[in-house]
């Protein structure tokens, strides 16, 4: 079965890489998503697939609305510079263009553009088949992960113990690209304000249906969040998809009222202070080893706390991020 998610997923990027229509090609990046998502499932890694479920459903709805903001504002523009060039276009039409002539050059230029990264990816897996590792993998990592984290970091959740103990310099250094990625929407963005200046709505709320079906799945997807952070160091889940369901309830609760009384500058300082003070935790906990001071009798709650604690900061600074990206383009830069 993992080796059929493999091929569905090798198949999907081929499709994904000759695709050129932008609506098809975010709908197919959603389904490679969902496919590894599986893939990692049936890996045994239920936190990555979640992960990955929840990160690829987000995009996917973010790309949608992103494109269908820029093509209708095109179309605006399209209608007035229809009118202005309507004589040219009839003259053209009467005495014939050169148009014509390039459109087989045109059909070459299109063939070679998806040709290329077709060779490209089919070349880079048969360097992947003849250079496979051979052998058994070593697995002396994984086993003293596996044996040692409920003694070493607490919990029940072995991924949660890693990202967060074991390998929490890769988590210090992801929660900073994201932190980069934010501050650069922002600050390169085309418009340098911080809100928008008429109170556009949603075209949402002229949905009776979907508004309806939003405010019934906004208290559930809020309380699903806390659950996932709240429980992530028993059971899959943890700060990264909690803070994507606390995200999609801000964005849905902006989609169903349209509120605007969130300023990105106040959220985006918001997530350099989470920021912050998730690297001196873990520079308190990890780095200077406070574990050793604590006495026995107190040493599994404090491991449930830090895990807890650490938890809620990633799920408040990947909420704060992307809620600033989704606020940023939909509401600011759709003017």
């Amino acid at each position: 079965m993992t080796y059929l998610m493999l091929l569905l997923a090798l198949v999907c990027a081929l499709i994904i890489i000759v695709e050129w229509r932008v609506y098809r090609m975010i709908i197919y990046f959603g389904i490679f998503s969902l496919i590894v998502s599986v893939g990692y499932l049936l890996l045994g890694a239920p936190d990555v697939a979640m992960a990955e479920a929840v990160t690829s459903a987000f995009s996917t709805i973010f790309f949608i609305v992103c494109i269908e903001r820029y093509y209708n504002s095109e179309m605006v523009e399209e209608k007035h510079k229809s009118l202005q060039n309507s004589s040219l276009r009839n003259l053209t039409a009467m005495t014939g263009s050169d148009d014509e002539k390039s459109l087989p050059a045109a059909k070459k230029v299109k063939r070679v553009s998806w040709v290329f990264p077709l060779i490209l990816a089919a070349a880079g897996f048969m360097v992947y088949i003849l250079f496979i590792p051979q052998g058994e993998p070593a697995e002396f990592l994984k086993n003293l992960y596996l044996t040692r984290f409920m003694t070493d970091v607490g919990g029940e959740n072995s991924i949660t113990a890693i990202y967060l103990a074991y390998r929490v310099y890769d988590t210090l250094f992801e929660a900073l690209i994201l932190v980069i990625s934010v501050v650069a929407v922002v600050h390169l963005s085309y418009f340098s304000g911080s809100a928008p200046d008429k109170k556009q709505r949603s075209e949402i709320q002229r949905s009776g249906m979907t508004a309806f079906t939003l405010r019934i799945i906004c208290p559930v997807i809020f309380i699903f969040a806390v659950y996932l952070i709240a429980n992530g160091h028993i059971s899959a889940g943890g700060g990264f998809q909690g803070g994507l369901a606390v995200a999609t309830f801000f964005i849905c609760r902006y989609l169903i009222y349209g509120i605007y009384d969130m300023p990105v500058k106040v959220i985006v300082r918001l997530e350099e202070i989470i920021f912050i003070a998730i690297v001196a935790v873990a520079i308190f906990v990890v780095v200077l080893g406070i574990a050793a001071y604590i006495p026995d009798n107190i040493m599994p709650a404090y491991r449930i706390f830090y895990l807890i604690m650490m938890n809620i900061l990633i799920g408040l600074k990947v909420a704060c991020g992307f809620f600033v990206l989704f606020y940023r383009f939909i509401t600011i830069e759709r003017r």
